[in-house]
């Protein structure tokens, strides 16, 4: 099993579990002691298990690494997710976008499509958009938070309400087989639950560290999602789970 798949079955086991010994996944997956230990690390580092000597503690649900930190992770990945994402849309196609680490990189490559309508509440979205010169921004406005550079709140919403879309294109923080798609900040679920009501599509865009998290909020179930574009193909419960709610799932190469 690939070092990626292993560590996002382990964090299913987690999930299940809530705890887990070292000898546990070294058993579990036919790995040594020393490899266990070093997805354990991995994980750890990431924030999605809270690493205890002898194994690991199930993760948080109401904790994500920050921008900066995110914009870092599993980079290439996010790159070839963002190409993959960006040729599902042409151009008049009209867009709402929030904000996350892979939209930021799906932005850089939809500048090159032209002639679209992009509704966000993401600053580095818009500027992205918009440095190609070519495609329509239109900027949500409301409470500004600094660190994710993102508006939130009532006003948001509100404003959000004002328009339509063909797309909503959504990051997530986790995919939980109970809870479906999640988001660890309120306020970010309630953004994307409304750009989904205001859209006649949607696509999520996520890496496949996102399968077997859980995470504080709920965005939307299974079923309310046309598309899922991510780096590998998830786990097997997550497949069936996918093709159920008939999810498209597209895997960047």
């Amino acid at each position: 099993m690939a070092p990626e798949k292993r560590r996002a079955a382990i964090l299913e086991l987690a999930n299940q579990k809530a705890e887990l010994t070292v000898e546990q996944i070294a058993d579990s997956f036919g790995v040594s002691r020393e490899t266990a230990r070093r997805d354990l690390a991995h994980l750890d580092a990431k924030g999605l298990l809270r690493r205890v000597h002898g194994g690991a503690l199930r993760p948080q649900t109401a904790s994500e690494a920050n921008m900066t930190a995110r914009m870092e992770e599993n980079a290439d990945v996010k790159r070839r997710i963002a190409t993959a994402a960006a040729r599902l849309f042409q151009e008049n196609d009209t867009l709402m976008i929030d904000t996350g680490s892979t939209t930021a990189f799906l932005a850089a490559a939809l500048a090159n499509v032209g002639r679209l309508t992009v509704i966000t509440n993401s600053v580095t979205v818009a500027g992205k958009i918009y440095a190609g010169g070519q495609s329509r921004v239109y900027l949500i406005g409301g409470e500004f938070n600094g660190g994710t550079g993102e508006t939130l709140g009532s006003a948001s919403l509100d404003q959000i309400s004002r328009f339509r879309a063909d797309h909503a294109v959504l990051t997530i923080g986790a995919i939980d087989p109970q809870g479906g798609f999640m988001d660890y900040d309120l306020e970010e679920a309630m953004v994307a639950r409304a750009m989904i009501q205001q859209s006649t599509r949607v696509t999520v865009v996520a890496d496949g560290s996102k399968f077997g998290r859980i995470a504080m909020a709920k965005v939307c179930e299974f079923s309310q999602v046309d598309r899922l574009v991510t780096g590998t193909a998830p786990p097997d419960p997550f497949l069936k789970l996918l093709r159920a709610a008939g999810v498209e799932l597209i895997v960047a190469e």
